[in-house]
């Protein structure tokens, strides 16, 4: 049973998504959750990082938005499809996350060109701070990794992903910038839904949808998808409605 450290939702600041908007989180630092509670907590629009749980509190918006895929009606798109394509040499790994030397570089080289191509603050990350962040003991983390048998099995992407039993929540996802196939982030949800498919989960989560944001409004272009109405509390019946998928 989920043990509650500490609950905290923060003062309004500046919104990294929405930068003339005001954003607050509501923040549950949380121990010895089950699947099914953080199945629970999926489903009403919370996302986990770590021992970290957290959701929008913002007073005066809504516009991030829990998306969420159905596997056995999820259509990719002609580019999805292509992505897909383009991944298929490499090889795919599915296990427990692992930290060792060349995760933390792939990581680096990555942020580094966000840094450089959207002005990301820096986010340097030593061995300590990837397994908190990345790595940290959950009976539901697993790490799926991509790596290039033509390269000497070269890592050039690597996704942190929950398995509850009845969904798969796409946590993060990284690549190499100068080695990775085109749109190997693409590539990975969709494969997502494939293996959602084989194992028979009901629900394939990709967190918060921003329609004024480049960065997320990506989200809404698979589908179809469903959206979550509201924050709903832990009590709460938490309603989603079917929402069509933009062309990509």
């Amino acid at each position: 049973m989920a043990r509650l450290v500490q609950h905290l939702t923060e003062p309004p600041h500046e919104c990294i998504y929405l930068p003339e908007m005001q954003a607050s989180l509501e923040i549950r630092l949380q121990v010895d959750v089950s699947p099914p509670e953080l199945e629970a907590m999926l489903e009403r629009g919370w996302r986990r990082f770590g021992p970290i749980y957290f959701r929008p509190a913002c007073a005066g918006c809504q516009e991030c938005v829990t998306l969420r895929l159905r596997p056995e009606v999820f259509r990719p798109s002609k580019s999805q499809r292509r992505a897909r394509k383009n991944a298929a040499r490499l090889t795919r790994r599915v296990g427990r996350p692992i930290i060792d030397d060349e995760r933390l570089a792939l990581y680096a080289r990555w942020h580094a060109q966000r840094e450089r191509a959207r002005g990301w603050a820096e986010s340097p990350l030593d061995a300590e701070r990837y397994a908190f962040d990345f790595a940290f003991q959950h009976p539901c983390v697993r790490e799926v990794s991509f790596t290039d048998p033509d390269a000497g099995d070269r890592l050039v992407g690597l996704g942190i992903v929950d398995d509850t039993g009845v969904s798969l929540s796409a946590v993060y996802f990284f690549w190499d910038p100068e080695h990775a196939p085109p749109s190997l982030g693409t590539a990975h949800v969709v494969m997502l839904c494939d293996e959602a498919r084989r194992l028979g989960r009901s629900f394939v989560y990709l967190g918060y949808r921003v329609a004024g944001c480049e960065s997320l409004a990506y989200k809404g272009r698979y589908g179809p998808h469903e959206l979550l109405e509201g924050r709903p509390s832990p009590r709460a019946l938490p309603v989603w409605r079917p929402a069509p998928a933009r062309d990509g």
